[in-house]
């Protein structure tokens, strides 16, 4: 992370029926470290986030951090607020990392929602949209997404979404304190999706 002034990113908003997504920007700083401090015990069980103190400073170097791997198609996190509130708080955020291009085409999915905006249907709605973002724009052809045998909330969401479970991986992250077992699920693109000079 770097403390080097922020360029002005290519904004990115989508919207659904209750919800606006936007790109990250340093100016969220103040609503990212409410976020992360109200759900610090609700996001450590499968986040590596509070490793690190949160603060104002740390959370606007996460947000220009993000805003240049968006700007270079290497990530994209989106946070999401409900609308007609778009001066927060922020309800959730998801992010598209380790985007690959060439014959692979694909990527990892995240996502976390405020313990209090839980059971509202609105992380489905938001990965809906995100979804079709991520296939039709980033054209990507596939995206996996992973997740902790005991989080089935997770697992029925994914599955509600269409990911087909892949495989079962092994101390596959170092979570709250000892390596995790997860789940590993991908979503393939309905259509056919052709690399670049292939």
């Amino acid at each position: 992370m770097t403390d080097e002034p922020l360029p002005e990113p290519r904004a990115l908003e989508l919207t659904t029926e209750r919800l606006v997504l936007r790109s990250p920007h340093e100016a969220m700083a103040p609503l990212l470290a409410s976020y992360l401090e109200y759900n610090r015990t609700h996001f450590a069980v499968s986040s590596a986030y509070f490793e690190t103190p949160v603060t104002l400073e740390w959370c606007r170097a996460a947000l220009i951090a993000d805003a240049r791997a968006f700007e270079a198609q290497s990530a994209v996190r989106l946070y999401f607020f409900e609308k007609g509130a778009s001066a927060g708080p922020i309800v959730g955020n998801l992010a598209f990392t380790n985007i690959v291009r060439g014959v692979f085409q694909a990527c990892h999915l995240g996502y976390r929602i405020d313990q209090r905006y839980e059971g509202k249907g609105l992380m489905h709605e938001a990965l809906v949209e995100a979804l079709r973002y991520a296939f039709e724009v980033l054209e990507l052809h596939r995206v996996m997404a992973n997740y902790r045998p005991t989080n089935e909330r997770s697992g029925r969401l994914l599955k509600r979404l269409g990911f087909l479970v892949e495989g079962y991986a092994r101390d596959y992250l170092f979570l709250d304190g000892a390596w995790r077992d997860h789940i590993l699920t991908s979503l393939v693109a309905p259509g056919v999706v052709t690399p670049p000079h292939a």
